[in-house]
């Protein structure tokens, strides 16, 4: 930070608060936001042998900015950790300029490197079956293994992160028809409540052996402290091998595999954005490529023009 002026200084500490109030982005979104803009903010004044002060990040040249993201790919920063970082600096940068009544058009009209974007790889409805049957089946205790189950249920079921599944209280049972969640940001969305999921989560807090008071945690370790998603993880990854399923097959597949099983029904993107409590529509898009892809291999290997095609090449 000594490389950078006192009014940079200030005006990042006003851009994060910002960030946070007006926008509702997450702690750790912030954190992630003013490392990168920090790091920016370094390298020009480096580059430039001195510091510079708030008027100049409207004249900076976009060769400034290649300059940056060259050094950024040299040590070893990925294309797509690389767009966020462009991001960032690109958001704090017109935020800065709109306050200053500067133009900064030539660095915000600058583009990030392409990546190709990671698709989500949701189990098969079959598989999500299968895995929440089978965590059922690996604890002696069986309320423990009723706890399992509930918790799958609720990612698959709901569609929730297994953050805001680990994080309901003991308050939320017995589960209502319409679920309140607080997700990332502070966003609050409403889900409907499937009766298999209030069914599993009843199962599991009939057998639970731990005193379970209002504002606690609902679901709970063995020793009674609230339940570590690892254990979660680790519980998926001994029935994933047992399946003979893909290494995938994590907690967040299940939330992945709620949102394609629902595309694949008909579900609407704009319904299944709120479901999942997605900020832009563009994520929620990326199960669109999935669903076409998953399309196009039942076409491949069931069409007999696509079949007698592969054959001939």
């Amino acid at each position: 930070m000594t490389a950078i002026s006192p009014q940079l200084r200030d005006a990042l500490q006003d851009w994060s608060l910002q960030l946070s109030a007006l926008r509702g982005a997450s702690q750790n979104t912030v954190t992630a936001y003013l490392r990168d803009v920090t790091g920016f903010l370094h390298f020009i004044a480096v580059h430039h042998g001195g510091t510079k002060g708030t008027a100049a990040m409207a004249d900076l040249p976009r060769t400034d900015l290649r300059a940056w993201m060259a050094h950024e790919r040299e040590r070893g920063v990925s294309a797509r950790s690389l767009a966020r970082s462009l991001s960032a600096v690109k958001n704090f940068i017109a935020w800065l300029t709109d306050r200053t009544g500067d133009d900064a058009t030539t660095i915000l009209a600058a583009r990030g490197p392409k990546y190709r974007r990671k698709l989500p790889r949701p189990l098969s409805e079959d598989g999500a079956k299968d895995m929440i049957e089978g965590v059922a089946h690996q604890s002696d205790e069986p309320w423990i293994a009723a706890r399992d189950r509930a918790v799958l249920t609720l990612l698959y079921g709901c569609g929730l992160r297994i953050s805001e599944a680990l994080g309901l209280t003991a308050t939320a049972h017995p589960l209502p028809e319409v679920l309140r969640i607080k997700g990332k940001g502070d966003k609050t969305r409403l889900v409907p409540v499937l009766p298999v999921a209030r069914a599993a989560v009843a199962d599991y807090v009939r057998q639970c052996p731990f005193d379970l008071a209002p504002d606690t945690a609902l679901f709970r370790g063995a020793r009674g402290g609230p339940l570590n998603p690892r254990l979660v993880a680790l519980v998926m990854e001994k029935v994933r091998l047992q399946l003979g399923l893909p290494a995938t097959a994590t907690p967040h597949a299940l939330r992945h595999s709620f949102a394609t099983h629902l595309l694949s029904a008909g579900g609407d993107l704009r319904a299944i954005q709120e479901l999942l409590g997605h900020a832009s529509l563009s994520t929620t898009q990326a199960y669109t490529a999935v669903d076409a892809a998953r399309l196009m291999e039942v076409y491949q290997s069931a069409h007999p023009r696509a079949g007698n095609a592969a054959k001939s090449a």
